[in-house]
């Protein structure tokens, strides 16, 4: 099972390195594909006085120690095109925020590197649109066919993270599940599917909820799970409210294997 858990963006040091060493059993275990995720830069923030992070040189920094001192594989955000090339020189996989997943260029020049690229479904489009994007990437890689098993041998995921119903509320349908695993291996973001978008100055939400709609995403099936995560969330940075303890983190993944043990899920 893919895993991709962090915190939501790169704070300091010594929350980076606290949050990193309790996650470490996640790595350890033999299930799990484990990818340390968090944000060089936040560009997509409600308020222009939000904190977005320490920036591309900084964030990478970090990162890098990380992965030296835990030996995690990396995952992060890119925004634009010139950030592609410097982050794809330190992480494995290459995230495509939601708000950008029809991005054509950001696509392009991240489907040129050899990292995996997960591409986040867009708020407002439609499962059966997520091929698209696919296809972008994997046209760079030199690849016409569009379908699971072409996805995943050439690095290319899907992720869902629900889609905006009426004004302030997010709606996971599991149907969108299904349907975009026709197109590339899926992930299932639990913590962002809980948010409640763009309450006042800040992007709310409500992490009592991640933990049902982890376990219903399990019962449908999925290649993997992401979760944003945090030692305190009440004093993260960005997306406290959606965000897990990683005490409640461990519960929740156990409960996904059980599961998928029932399932006999592949």
């Amino acid at each position: 099972m893919i895993l991709i858990a962090g915190p939501c963006v790169i704070e300091n040091r010594d929350t980076m390195m606290r949050i990193a060493e309790k996650l470490a059993p996640l790595h350890e275990n033999k299930r799990i594909e484990f990818y340390f995720k968090s944000s060089y830069d936040k560009a997509n923030r409600t308020s222009i006085d939000s904190f977005r992070g320490p920036g591309l040189e900084e964030g990478l920094k970090m990162l890098q120690e990380i992965q030296k001192t835990f030996g995690y594989k990396l995952l992060t955000d890119v925004h634009e095109t010139y950030q592609v090339a410097p982050v794809a020189e330190v992480v494995d996989v290459l995230q495509i925020p939601a708000f950008l997943c029809r991005q054509t260029d950001l696509l392009v020049a991240s489907g040129k590197t050899k990292c995996t690229v997960n591409i986040k479904k867009g708020q407002f489009l439609a499962s059966e649109s997520m091929k698209h994007p696919v296809g972008k990437v994997l046209n760079t890689r030199g690849v016409s066919e569009i379908n699971y098993q072409t996805s995943k041998e050439n690095g290319v995921w899907l992720c869902e993270r629900g889609n905006v119903f009426g004004y302030g509320s997010l709606i996971v349908d599991m149907k969108n599940l299904i349907t975009m695993r026709n197109y590339a291996p899926v992930i299932f973001d639990a913590t962002h599917s809980a948010q409640v978008p763009s309450t006042g100055e800040t992007t709310g939400g409500n992490s009592a909820i991640v933990p049902s709609l982890a376990r219903a995403a399990a019962a449908v099936g999925v290649d993997g799970f992401f979760f944003e995560t945090h030692i305190d969330p009440s004093c993260a940075l960005s997306d406290g409210p959606n965000m897990l303890k990683i005490e409640d983190l461990h519960k929740t993944i156990d409960d996904i294997f059980k599961i998928q043990d029932v399932l006999h899920f592949n």
